[in-house]
């Protein structure tokens, strides 16, 4: 493993345990899918559901969300992780 992946894995890892010790009073942006786990590297592939965009990996993992929408947006909360909020329709 090159150095600057690991230095991203020591931040991410960093970052998560104060998201842990905070209780999770506040989450960061998506970054990691809630499906495969996987990093989220193209923005084309996402689920709008009840006025979030969730974000996925691959094209294998929309599909798989739909089948449960709330048990992936609980993964991502675990994650310390929220969806994007879509504005409101005019």
């Amino acid at each position: 493993m090159d150095t600057w992946k690991k230095l991203t894995l020591v931040a991410t890892i960093c970052f998560s345990l104060l998201i842990s010790a905070a209780g999770g009073a506040f989450a960061a942006a998506q970054t990691t899918c809630p499906v495969m786990g996987g990093t989220i590297v193209n923005k084309e592939l996402y689920a709008d559901y009840k006025g979030q965009r969730v974000y996925f990996c691959c094209m294998a993992c929309p599909d798989e969300f739909k089948k449960d929408p709330e048990k992936y947006l609980a993964k991502l909360k675990e994650m310390g992780q929220e969806p994007e909020l879509l504005e409101p329709e005019k």
